[in-house]
């Protein structure tokens, strides 16, 4: 009788080991399913107004978003090289890239951070949260290393994202958020156009050799270092001329607005191909974004490509024809 008990159980273990592997192959494909592509934003018409910080809370949130918008500000006096928490990025401030605190239109603000995620993220095939989006950039624009998830910095920081975004619904993107798209060009960006472009007009800023101008703490950058060992790394954003001519065009020289350009469209091009011309750090994870060759942006500059275009024309251009 005994014999019998225990090979009815060994039976019932097996089916059961057997539904089971079926339940989980079944629900991985409905995972992959759901990576399969990011939900697409609703756009909203109307131009996005950042709220006044004179409105953030006398409570114990609005210091740690007060604490959030001083380390975008400052964040080099706390993760830079002579920081007071941490050594571990490259001395620029989040707002170097996010004008104003994450405030300026067109400036890469910070309108919909809060409410776009966890968002799927091509580069990295999968669903990221906010805090790895956070840390990305300290790993990419500012060639360091992440902080603590789970820290007071990064919930301060996220506090903030979230208070700056307040009223801006899940997956909708305001008028004003990220920068205005360039019309692509019918030729290639020229670096060396693009060199003459820099001299006359940024090296003032951020000198001849794209080093910078510290500020007088010597501790943060005044005006960032656009290449070389302090600047961002290959895997920033900004590698990809579209993101950093865009960029450009609606906020450089210093003081440009995007209703009152300065540089022409072609300029900006040409000024953003030679800056990329120009030596970055080499980002350390750079082999494991875009594993998805196919998903590759049209000017991302490293191959291997699921097209015939070079890696130059995939950096420089012309992109019409590749994103035919």
């Amino acid at each position: 009788m005994k014999k019998v008990h225990y090979m009815t159980i060994i039976a019932v273990l097996a089916i059961l080991v057997v539904l089971l592997g079926v339940d989980v192959i079944l629900l991985s494909g409905k995972q992959e399913n759901k990576i399969s592509k990011a939900e697409p934003l609703k756009e909203n018409p109307i131009l996005w107004t950042p709220p006044d910080t004179a409105e953030i809370p006398s409570t114990e949130n609005g210091n740690l978003i007060r604490y959030g918008r001083n380390l975008i500000v400052h964040t080099a006096q706390y993760f830079g090289p002579e920081g007071s928490i941490s050594q571990s990025e490259n001395g620029l401030n989040c707002q170097n890239c996010h004008l104003a605190a994450g405030t300026r239109l067109f400036g890469n603000n910070f309108s919909t951070a809060a409410s776009s995620y966890p968002i799927f993220r091509a580069r990295a095939n999968r669903y990221i949260s906010l805090s790895e989006r956070v840390n990305g950039c300290m790993e990419r624009s500012m060639n360091g290393k992440a902080i603590d998830s789970a820290g007071r910095e990064m919930k301060a920081i996220i506090a903030y994202l979230k208070w700056i975004g307040q009223g801006v619904n899940k997956n909708e993107r305001v008028l004003g958020a990220g920068t205005k798209k360039l019309v692509f060009m019918s030729r290639a960006a020229d670096p060396q156009r693009g060199k003459v472009i820099f001299v006359n007009n940024c090296a003032s800023c951020h000198g001849l050799t794209g080093e910078g101008k510290l500020n007088t703490n010597g501790k943060e950058y005044l005006y960032p270092p656009l290449w070389g060992p302090r600047s961002y790394n290959m895997g920033a954003g900004f590698y990809r001329i579209s993101k950093l001519a865009s960029f450009v065009k609606n906020n450089m020289p210093f003081g440009t607005t995007y209703h009152d350009p300065v540089l022409t469209d072609e300029q900006a091009w040409d000024v953003a191909a030679y800056v990329n011309s120009q030596p970055h750090p080499v980002y350390r994870h750079l082999q494991n974004d875009w594993k998805n060759v196919a998903a590759k942006p049209f000017d991302y500059p490293f191959g291997p490509y699921a097209d015939t275009f070079s890696e130059r024309q995939h950096k420089y251009g012309p992109f019409s024809e590749i994103k035919k």
